[in-house]
């Protein structure tokens, strides 16, 4: 049975017991972890106060304003959103042990294909304890056990929420397993366990995802900044367009899968742009924007070249206006971080051609990015969205937490 986590334990300690744990993990029954995850679900709301206090006292240590505050902050929503996610993943197809293919050999070998646990993963994450149930869920029902790094800004709400997880019965010791934040040495050790760890996941900004991917020797599944980007064309619906681009911007500016560039077709710039710049700017929105969108209209700041890939996490927009489909989809793929755009338009052939051409996660026609989420794909919750392109890509979640064994059947054959 598990016990709390405790700082005592170092880190080499922690993914020694996670090893160990992982083993235990592949042998529950789906029934099983998903009573588990009832209870831990269970556990969340029984002592949503208590999390409170502890993110309170995090969000006053921090001194964090704006957007970065609001990743940081739980209220009772959250923390009621934090169980219902975990219901959710409980209540999903558990992937581990599935057969995906079955054959025999002319030989009479029976050969099998079957999804298995990848065994023990490593997380590293900024703010957002949510991250902390999320990812925790999601690893439990695929039976792997986990190893969370999350920042020194959420670390008591971490510790607190780490806590009352592993202390639910039924929760192998060391299948939980929190890493100090205070210092920087715990990264490294987790990055550095090959051999100790399966697979590890950066999830939070470009200077976290390049170092880990940079100095790891453990194998990586990227997740990327979200430099999004919407396009809207010439035939777009222009109501639809303004309730997009403002529900990408302003809903909660502080993720990944908030747009950050706004492509407007030059046929269409003069009467939409103005527009919907002058929304942007009452929601408290900066406006950037290249020189036609400059001369359009006098409250938007000049772009520099540095604009057009930065993902901002903030009120802040950049605009170009775009000569057609093909200068929209250059423009994307070049500055792209590769996670999701957009494309409001009228023209189903406009459509088509970018969402095969443009090269990202996830490709959207008439809907919001905000919608790269894995509750919103129905996954229930997801690990990060990858926008690299082995083993997985865009929202991942509990398929994607396992990889593949062959069992072959024989009856003395041999080569």
């Amino acid at each position: 049975m598990a016990t709390s986590l405790t700082t005592r334990l170092s880190t080499q300690e922690k993914l020694l017991r996670a090893r160990a744990a992982s083993s235990q993990l592949a042998q529950l029954s789906t029934a099983q972890k998903d009573l588990i995850l009832l209870s831990m679900a269970e556990a969340i709301e029984a002592n949503s106060q208590s999390i409170l206090k502890a993110n309170k006292r995090d969000i006053e240590a921090s001194g964090l304003t704006g957007a970065m505050r609001d990743r940081l902050l739980l209220n009772p929503e959250r923390i009621s959103a934090m169980a219902s996610g975990v219901r959710d993943v409980a209540k999903l197809p558990d992937p581990a042990y599935e057969t995906l293919a079955e054959w025999t050999r002319p030989n009479g070998l029976r050969i099998r294909k079957l999804r298995v646990p990848l065994g023990v993963v490593g997380i590293i994450y900024e703010s957002r304890p949510n991250v902390t149930v999320d990812t925790v869920a999601l690893a439990f029902k695929t039976g792997n056990a986990i190893v969370l790094r999350g920042g020194k800004e959420a670390a008591q709400s971490n510790q607190h929420l780490a806590d009352i997880l592993s202390a639910v019965d039924g929760v192998p010791e060391g299948a939980i397993e929190l890493l100090d934040a205070s210092t920087r040495d715990s990264v490294h050790e987790l990055i550095k366990s090959r051999g100790l760890v399966d697979v590890l996941i950066p999830r939070g900004g470009p200077a976290l995802i390049s170092y880990v991917v940079e100095n790891a020797t453990v194998p990586v599944i990227e997740t990327g900044a979200g430099n999004c980007h919407i396009f809207v064309d010439e035939s777009a619906d222009l109501d639809m367009a303004d309730g997009i681009v403002m529900n990408a911007k302003t809903q909660r500016p502080a993720v990944c899968n908030a747009a950050e560039k706004l492509l407007v077709h030059e046929s269409i710039a003069a009467k939409y742009i103005p527009r919907i710049v002058k929304k942007l700017v009452t929601a408290g929105v900066e406006v950037r924007g290249d020189e036609p969108t400059c001369n359009l209209v006098t409250e938007v700041m000049p772009a520099t070249e540095q604009d057009w890939g930065e993902e901002y996490l903030r009120l802040c927009i950049a605009t170009r206006v775009i000569s057609g489909m093909d200068e929209a989809i250059a423009h994307i793929n070049r500055y792209s971080t590769k996670h999701s755009e957009a494309i409001i338009t009228r023209n189903q052939a406009n459509a088509e051609r970018f969402l095969r051409l443009v090269d990202s996660a996830a490709v959207y026609w008439n809907a919001s990015t905000r919608f790269s989420d894995g509750r919103e794909f129905g996954f229930g919750a997801e690990m990060g969205i990858s926008t690299q392109k082995l083993h997985c890509r865009g929202p991942f979640a509990l398929a994607e937490l396992t990889s593949t064994k062959y069992e072959v059947i024989g009856t003395g054959q041999v080569r």
